[in-house]
């Protein structure tokens, strides 16, 4: 079998990572890949917002499986592209991937059908959302509509940061159109979990549950990134919470779709708040998260091909069950100097070779290009440092012992992935 990977991050490379493990697949390619992915695929230097230059590749190559990383390519519709001209592709339609794409038409699924959400309200105006923070008391959260690569939601504390916000984002469009209507909804507080499943628009085949860390700086401080580091399993979730999420948020939202006539194929990612031992949706995503899906797939025994293959061709209930190793996965992400506003470029990595003989390491590249026989930096999000351990304790110890192991100027990471976790389990 050949598959394509269409994606660039730490998500794609332990996707390639893993499906290169599959005996079904012959060969992978992946559009444009990057430094650690062309060790194992064959690397492709195509746009992922050009879906017919994708299209052309995949008919040339003969592709009989295609993946999609980043949420913007679903939103532009490749899923419905691919689709109509027979080649097998692993993702919501463009209606589908609403469900991310447009806060407003995921937060009104929701109220409709009862599934357990904050209350909100939308706005088009600019003084009508002003007018709305001036009667309401912090804390509140502000989000844009639309896709802003994470960045577009903000806790507010302060009514003059929610007036600066709103501006930002309705009149000097610092998101485009992506903030040209916004949502404005009560904050919830209480720990955070993300929670993804695979499903073929019936059935859903849920993966552990696993904890994202956004903001750049240790103990949750900092401005919002794309993702610091992941870790699962999670010590947060009991049985009969992991029940009720399957059961009302995961398997309810589905069939909320299918009522408004979307087959929703693919993963659902639901970014859960805990709140008095109940989960509320904080947001939903139409696509393996990055960086859990590094852990998640590091911890993954199972053969990740089938289970593609069955949510697209509506038998995900021929799978059983997704097989886990013992133990705990933690990711540690690596990031540039400058990140996530203007992060430097072009260092050299060093310590990469020494790792690739750690058995129970693994170093997924997210923006690193190759030239010659070293590695340099090419984005904000470097390296996503994976390792498993027994308990919480040895896993932290093992990815932190990998991390000391590379060296590039400017280097950032924080220092305490899976600390939460280690806090409740020693307690």
């Amino acid at each position: 079998m050949k598959v394509l990977i269409i994606g660039s991050g730490g998500r794609e490379h332990a996707l390639a990572w893993k499906i290169a493990q599959s005996s079904m697949v012959e060969s992978i390619f992946c559009t444009p890949g990057n430094g650690g992915i062309s060790e194992i695929a064959d690397c492709v230097d195509l746009n992922v917002s050009d879906i017919d230059a994708l299209l052309r590749f995949a008919k040339k190559e003969r592709i009989e499986l295609a993946i999609v990383g980043p949420e913007n390519s679903l939103a532009s519709g490749i899923v419905d592209v691919f689709g109509r001209e027979g080649i097998p592709i692993f993702g919501p339609s463009m209606k589908g991937a609403q469900i991310e794409a447009s806060k407003v038409f995921s937060k009104e699924l929701l109220t409709e059908y009862g599934i357990p959400t904050a209350p909100f309200r939308s706005f088009r105006q600019y003084n009508d959302a002003l007018a709305h923070i001036q009667a309401i008391t912090p804390p509140y959260v502000i989000k844009a509509d639309g896709l802003c690569a994470g960045k577009g939601a903000y806790v507010i504390r302060d009514q003059n940061e929610g007036a600066q916000v709103i501006q930002d984002l309705m009149v000097h469009k610092i998101y485009g159109d992506a903030g040209a209507r916004i949502i404005i909804e009560d904050f919830l507080p209480g720990i955070e979990a993300s929670y993804l499943a695979f499903t073929d628009g019936t059935d859903i085949l849920p993966m552990v549950p696993s904890q994202d860390h956004k903001p750049l700086l240790d103990n949750d401080k900092g401005p919002n990134t794309g993702g610091m580091g992941a870790y699962t399993p999670i010590p947060f979730i009991s049985k009969s919470m992991e029940e009720e999420i399957n059961a009302r948020i995961m398997t309810g939202t589905i069939k909320a779709m299918g009522d408004k006539g979307i087959t929703y194929k693919g993963v659902l990612y639901g970014g859960l708040m805990l709140k008095d031992c109940s989960p509320y949706v904080i947001e939903f995503n139409a696509r393996l998260g990055d960086p859990e899906t590094q852990p998640l797939l590091f911890k993954m025994e199972s053969d990740i091909v089938p289970i593609l293959l069955a949510c697209i061709e509506g038998k995900l209930s021929d799978i059983k069950e997704i097989k886990w190793k013992p133990g705990v996965s933690i990711c540690v992400v690596i990031a540039s100097k400058g990140y996530p506003e203007n992060p430097e470029k072009g260092k050299a990595i060093k310590g990469l070779e020494y790792l690739k003989r750690q058995k129970d390491v693994a170093v997924f590249h997210a923006g690193t290009k190759k030239i010659g026989d070293t590695f340099y930096t090419s984005g904000g999000r470097v390296l996503g440092v994976t390792a498993t351990g027994e308990t919480y304790r040895d896993a932290i110890k093992n990815v932190y012992d990998a991390v000391s192991c590379i060296e590039f100027e400017g280097m950032y990471f924080r220092k305490d992935i899976g600390s939460k976790a280690l806090k409740i389990t020693e307690e």
